[in-house]
């Protein structure tokens, strides 16, 4: 897995101070994506010990809520290998931070569903994610004021809530993120 870049301070994907970790490879190609550069598999810089190694780093500050995962596309199955042993590193380290992650895959529709993107490592990923934003990007759908999102069709999805309950449960945004 290569990744496209490495934010230390983010405060634009997620709620809190947050590290964001933009991984590469994409087939969605939504238009005008923010980040198209990362639609190559093999942009960016190799997935490391080293480099997990540096985002444990940039994760350790108590300022530092938790960690985003974007693209790309890290629900590509390339890609979900490497960030399912992340993920359970991470929560192993830092049980008490939160995971945000943001696909372009519909929640209950391709990831628990029949699609392309549902591999052994899909409910393993699931299973340490806290927040996820799905749904691709849709240009007419394109709407500023929303947080967190960059269209009305995407959802902020409790994860866990959701797996327990069986259906989609939306997070609720933290009143100092509204």
């Amino acid at each position: 897995m290569n990744y496209a870049t490495i934010k230390p301070v983010d405060i634009a994907n997620g709620e809190g101070v947050r590290v964001s970790l933009f991984v590469s490879g994409c087939r969605h190609k939504c238009k005008n994506c923010f980040n198209s550069e990362a639609w190559s598999f093999s942009y960016g810089r190799p997935f490391t010990t080293e480099t997990i190694e540096q985002l444990l780093g940039f994760l350790a500050p108590d300022y530092i809520t938790g960690v985003t995962l974007l693209g790309g596309e890290p629900f590509e199955p390339e890609n979900q290998p490497e960030l399912a042993k992340f993920l359970e590193e991470f929560k192993a380290k830092f049980p008490t931070k939160d995971v945000w992650c943001y696909t372009g895959f519909v929640y209950d529709k391709e990831l628990l569903g029949k699609s392309r993107a549902k591999t052994p490592y899909t409910l393993k990923m699931l299973k340490n994610i806290d927040v996820l934003v799905d749904g691709r990007f849709v240009e007419n759908l394109k709407d500023i004021s929303l947080k967190f999102r960059g269209s009305s069709n995407q959802r902020i999805i409790d994860v866990k809530q959701s797996l327990d309950a069986g259906e989609v449960v939306e997070y609720q945004l933290k009143k100092s993120s509204m």
